[in-house]
């Protein structure tokens, strides 16, 4: 998580608990496990349309799965930005915010 605010957010001016949309099953199960430096975010803010648990993981596509349900969440909920965060074999992961187009 300390990685992902140094190396994503703050070049952004972005901090964690400004974002409103927050989707990744890394962050559902891992939510009381981050650091304190991070910040305090409401639990309200995960995965609130679900996440590959429920939706599904489709294999070779959570990338985009991700991508597209954070775009829809941002437009039908009129949020501005939305972080997405996915983790991969040998533990690899990646992040993404992303801007909704006004």
């Amino acid at each position: 998580m300390l990685l992902l605010h140094s190396l994503l957010l703050s070049p952004t001016g972005q901090i964690l608990a400004n974002l409103k949309a927050l989707d990744s099953d890394y962050f559902a199960k891992t939510y009381l496990n981050r650091s304190s430096k991070v910040g305090e975010i409401p639990l309200e803010k995960f995965n609130t349309w679900g996440g590959s648990l429920s939706i599904g993981h489709p294999f070779g596509a959570t990338g985009v799965r991700l991508v597209t349900t954070a775009a829809n969440r941002l437009i039908k909920e009129n949020k501005r930005y939305a972080l997405l965060a996915a983790c991969a074999a040998g533990g690899q992961g990646h992040a993404m915010l992303i801007e909704r187009y006004p």
